[in-house]
Protein backbone atom coordinates (compact mmCIF):
# COMPACT_ATOMS: atom_id res chain seq x y z
CA UNK A 1 0.00 0.00 0.00
CA UNK A 2 1.24 3.64 -1.00
CA UNK A 3 2.21 5.33 2.19
CA UNK A 4 -0.09 8.22 2.99
CA UNK A 5 1.54 11.93 2.44
CA UNK A 6 1.84 13.64 5.71
CA UNK A 7 -0.57 16.55 6.81
CA UNK A 8 -1.02 19.53 4.68
CA UNK A 9 -4.23 20.82 5.87
CA UNK A 10 -6.34 22.19 3.66
CA UNK A 11 -9.71 23.38 5.46
CA UNK A 12 -8.36 24.78 8.26
CA UNK A 13 -6.78 27.10 6.06
CA UNK A 14 -8.46 30.63 4.92
CA UNK A 15 -6.60 30.48 1.54
CA UNK A 16 -5.42 27.59 -0.45
CA UNK A 17 -2.35 28.85 -1.78
CA UNK A 18 0.21 26.23 -2.54
CA UNK A 19 -1.97 23.68 -2.54
CA UNK A 20 -1.73 21.13 -5.07
CA UNK A 21 -4.80 19.91 -6.96
CA UNK A 22 -5.95 17.56 -9.44
CA UNK A 23 -8.93 18.70 -12.01
CA UNK A 24 -10.65 16.29 -14.47
CA UNK A 25 -12.79 17.54 -17.19
CA UNK A 26 -10.17 20.69 -16.82
CA UNK A 27 -11.77 21.70 -20.51
CA UNK A 28 -15.56 21.34 -19.73
CA UNK A 29 -17.42 24.51 -18.43
CA UNK A 30 -17.44 23.43 -14.87
CA UNK A 31 -14.29 22.15 -14.94
CA UNK A 32 -12.27 25.21 -16.27
CA UNK A 33 -14.35 27.59 -14.07
CA UNK A 34 -12.81 25.55 -10.89
CA UNK A 35 -9.39 25.15 -11.98
CA UNK A 36 -9.43 29.41 -13.00
CA UNK A 37 -10.47 30.15 -9.42
CA UNK A 38 -8.32 27.46 -7.84
CA UNK A 39 -5.36 29.18 -9.98
CA UNK A 40 -6.12 32.30 -8.75
CA UNK A 41 -6.01 31.27 -5.58
CA UNK A 42 -2.08 30.30 -6.21
CA UNK A 43 -2.75 26.34 -6.44
CA UNK A 44 -0.85 24.53 -8.06
CA UNK A 45 -3.02 22.58 -10.96
CA UNK A 46 -3.04 19.47 -13.19
CA UNK A 47 -5.57 19.71 -15.80
CA UNK A 48 -6.92 16.44 -17.08
CA UNK A 49 -8.96 15.95 -20.23
CA UNK A 50 -8.98 13.99 -23.36
CA UNK A 51 -7.80 17.03 -26.09
CA UNK A 52 -4.43 18.39 -25.89
CA UNK A 53 -5.73 20.63 -28.19
CA UNK A 54 -8.36 22.35 -25.86
CA UNK A 55 -5.86 21.89 -22.44
CA UNK A 56 -3.40 24.19 -24.56
CA UNK A 57 -6.77 26.73 -25.59
CA UNK A 58 -7.50 26.81 -21.71
CA UNK A 59 -4.71 29.75 -20.87
CA UNK A 60 -4.74 28.48 -17.30
CA UNK A 61 -1.37 28.04 -15.63
CA UNK A 62 -0.55 23.64 -14.83
CA UNK A 63 0.55 20.51 -15.84
CA UNK A 64 -1.37 19.52 -18.61
CA UNK A 65 -2.56 16.12 -19.54
CA UNK A 66 -4.66 14.60 -22.20
CA UNK A 67 -5.51 11.20 -20.73
CA UNK A 68 -9.30 9.45 -21.44
CA UNK A 69 -9.97 8.61 -17.95
CA UNK A 70 -11.56 4.94 -18.79
CA UNK A 71 -8.60 3.84 -20.46
CA UNK A 72 -7.03 0.81 -17.62
CA UNK A 73 -3.94 2.77 -15.44
CA UNK A 74 -5.10 6.33 -16.73
CA UNK A 75 -6.41 7.54 -13.26
CA UNK A 76 -3.73 5.92 -11.45
CA UNK A 77 -1.10 7.71 -13.70
CA UNK A 78 -3.05 11.49 -13.74
CA UNK A 79 -2.57 10.75 -9.74
CA UNK A 80 0.87 9.92 -10.28
CA UNK A 81 1.53 13.28 -12.32
CA UNK A 82 -0.41 15.47 -9.76
CA UNK A 83 1.77 14.16 -7.07
CA UNK A 84 4.81 14.97 -9.10
CA UNK A 85 3.36 18.12 -10.06
CA UNK A 86 2.73 19.75 -6.97
CA UNK A 87 4.87 17.70 -4.56
CA UNK A 88 2.13 16.47 -3.13
CA UNK A 89 -2.07 15.93 -3.56
CA UNK A 90 -4.30 17.97 -1.51
CA UNK A 91 -7.31 18.20 -3.81
CA UNK A 92 -9.58 16.54 -6.39
CA UNK A 93 -12.18 17.76 -8.59
CA UNK A 94 -13.87 15.64 -10.96
CA UNK A 95 -15.68 17.69 -13.56
CA UNK A 96 -15.89 14.28 -15.83
CA UNK A 97 -19.78 14.08 -17.52
CA UNK A 98 -21.44 13.08 -20.36
CA UNK A 99 -25.52 13.40 -20.70
CA UNK A 100 -27.88 11.57 -23.22
CA UNK A 101 -31.60 12.01 -23.48
CA UNK A 102 -34.94 9.88 -24.10
CA UNK A 103 -36.67 7.12 -23.11
CA UNK A 104 -35.19 4.16 -21.80
CA UNK A 105 -36.66 1.98 -24.14
CA UNK A 106 -35.06 4.74 -26.95
CA UNK A 107 -31.92 4.52 -25.73
CA UNK A 108 -28.72 2.70 -26.84
CA UNK A 109 -27.36 0.12 -24.79
CA UNK A 110 -24.24 1.98 -25.96
CA UNK A 111 -25.21 5.39 -24.81
CA UNK A 112 -26.34 3.67 -21.69
CA UNK A 113 -22.73 2.17 -21.11
CA UNK A 114 -21.15 4.90 -21.72
CA UNK A 115 -23.20 6.94 -19.36
CA UNK A 116 -22.08 4.84 -16.44
CA UNK A 117 -18.50 3.91 -17.70
CA UNK A 118 -18.06 7.82 -17.91
CA UNK A 119 -20.25 9.60 -15.05
CA UNK A 120 -20.02 6.63 -12.44
CA UNK A 121 -17.16 4.18 -12.88
CA UNK A 122 -14.18 7.18 -13.54
CA UNK A 123 -15.29 8.98 -10.14
CA UNK A 124 -14.91 5.48 -8.84
CA UNK A 125 -11.32 4.44 -10.26
CA UNK A 126 -10.57 8.25 -9.46
CA UNK A 127 -11.20 8.03 -6.15
CA UNK A 128 -9.92 4.94 -5.55
CA UNK A 129 -5.73 5.83 -7.31
CA UNK A 130 -6.41 9.53 -5.37
CA UNK A 131 -6.98 8.87 -1.91
CA UNK A 132 -3.95 6.71 -0.85
CA UNK A 133 -1.73 9.63 -2.65
CA UNK A 134 -3.87 12.57 -1.07
CA UNK A 135 -2.56 14.72 2.09
CA UNK A 136 -4.34 14.48 5.21
CA UNK A 137 -6.89 17.47 5.31
CA UNK A 138 -7.35 17.06 1.50
CA UNK A 139 -10.79 17.52 -0.22
CA UNK A 140 -12.11 15.18 -3.28
CA UNK A 141 -15.08 16.78 -4.74
CA UNK A 142 -17.69 14.49 -7.13
CA UNK A 143 -20.46 16.73 -9.32
CA UNK A 144 -22.83 14.69 -9.02
CA UNK A 145 -26.04 17.20 -9.91
CA UNK A 146 -29.17 17.87 -8.57
CA UNK A 147 -30.58 15.04 -11.17
CA UNK A 148 -29.07 12.49 -8.81
CA UNK A 149 -31.29 14.39 -6.04
CA UNK A 150 -34.98 13.93 -8.36
CA UNK A 151 -34.79 11.93 -11.48
CA UNK A 152 -36.66 13.17 -14.45
CA UNK A 153 -38.37 10.92 -17.27
CA UNK A 154 -36.20 11.77 -20.69
CA UNK A 155 -33.00 11.68 -18.60
CA UNK A 156 -33.31 8.22 -16.18
CA UNK A 157 -30.26 6.45 -17.39
CA UNK A 158 -28.47 9.65 -17.23
CA UNK A 159 -29.74 10.49 -13.76
CA UNK A 160 -29.13 7.10 -12.47
CA UNK A 161 -25.80 7.16 -13.72
CA UNK A 162 -25.46 10.50 -11.27
CA UNK A 163 -27.49 9.17 -8.77
CA UNK A 164 -24.79 6.21 -8.29
CA UNK A 165 -21.89 8.65 -7.56
CA UNK A 166 -24.08 10.28 -5.06
CA UNK A 167 -24.53 7.23 -3.23
CA UNK A 168 -20.77 6.22 -3.56
CA UNK A 169 -19.52 9.84 -2.44
CA UNK A 170 -22.12 9.19 0.79
CA UNK A 171 -20.63 5.79 1.73
CA UNK A 172 -16.55 6.93 0.42
CA UNK A 173 -17.05 9.91 2.77
CA UNK A 174 -17.27 7.81 5.77
CA UNK A 175 -14.23 5.68 4.34
CA UNK A 176 -12.12 8.39 3.52
CA UNK A 177 -12.40 9.94 7.43
CA UNK A 178 -10.13 7.30 8.05
CA UNK A 179 -7.35 8.90 5.96
CA UNK A 180 -8.79 12.17 7.03
CA UNK A 181 -10.11 13.30 3.51
CA UNK A 182 -12.92 14.71 3.25
CA UNK A 183 -14.99 13.71 0.44
CA UNK A 184 -18.28 16.42 -1.20
CA UNK A 185 -20.75 15.29 -2.93
CA UNK A 186 -21.61 18.58 -5.32
CA UNK A 187 -25.19 18.55 -7.11
CA UNK A 188 -25.75 22.07 -8.31
CA UNK A 189 -28.62 22.74 -10.38
CA UNK A 190 -29.00 23.08 -14.23
CA UNK A 191 -25.64 24.80 -15.25
CA UNK A 192 -24.97 26.58 -18.57
CA UNK A 193 -21.73 24.71 -19.23
CA UNK A 194 -23.16 23.49 -22.83
CA UNK A 195 -22.76 19.94 -21.53
CA UNK A 196 -26.69 19.52 -23.04
CA UNK A 197 -25.64 20.49 -26.79
CA UNK A 198 -23.03 17.91 -26.92
CA UNK A 199 -25.66 15.07 -26.21
CA UNK A 200 -24.15 11.89 -26.64
CA UNK A 201 -27.31 10.93 -28.46
CA UNK A 202 -30.88 12.08 -27.92
CA UNK A 203 -31.99 16.07 -27.93
CA UNK A 204 -32.32 17.93 -24.73
CA UNK A 205 -35.36 19.26 -23.38
CA UNK A 206 -35.89 22.96 -22.89
CA UNK A 207 -34.27 23.91 -19.68
CA UNK A 208 -35.13 27.20 -17.87
CA UNK A 209 -31.80 29.43 -17.70
CA UNK A 210 -29.49 27.46 -16.05
CA UNK A 211 -26.54 29.05 -13.28
CA UNK A 212 -23.39 30.24 -14.68
CA UNK A 213 -20.58 27.92 -14.42
CA UNK A 214 -18.27 30.60 -12.54
CA UNK A 215 -20.65 30.79 -9.75
CA UNK A 216 -21.15 27.36 -9.38
CA UNK A 217 -17.29 27.07 -9.12
CA UNK A 218 -17.59 29.93 -6.63
CA UNK A 219 -19.79 27.91 -4.08
CA UNK A 220 -17.47 24.88 -4.85
CA UNK A 221 -13.77 26.32 -4.31
CA UNK A 222 -15.61 28.06 -1.19
CA UNK A 223 -16.99 24.41 0.09
CA UNK A 224 -12.97 23.54 -0.42
CA UNK A 225 -11.51 25.80 1.70
CA UNK A 226 -14.14 26.26 4.15
CA UNK A 227 -14.27 22.66 5.55
CA UNK A 228 -18.35 22.13 4.42
CA UNK A 229 -18.74 18.28 4.15
CA UNK A 230 -21.72 18.14 1.61
CA UNK A 231 -23.51 20.73 -1.51
CA UNK A 232 -26.96 19.88 -1.77
CA UNK A 233 -28.73 21.84 -4.77
CA UNK A 234 -29.81 23.75 -1.99
CA UNK A 235 -26.39 25.32 -1.33
CA UNK A 236 -25.74 27.03 -4.82
CA UNK A 237 -28.88 28.71 -4.54
CA UNK A 238 -29.62 31.26 -7.78
CA UNK A 239 -27.20 32.97 -10.03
Amino acid sequence: MTEQAKPRPVADSPSLSGRSALITGATGGLGSAVASRLADQGVALTLVARSAERLEALDISGQLVARDLREPDACSEVVATAVGHGGGLDIVVNAVGVVAFGPVDELSLDAMEELFMTNTFVPVMLAKAALPRMTEGGVLVNISGVIAEQNLPGMAAYGASKAAVRSFDEALAREARRRKIRVIDARPGHTETGLADRAIEGKAPKFPSGLRPDHVAEVIVSAIADGTKDLPSSAFGGD
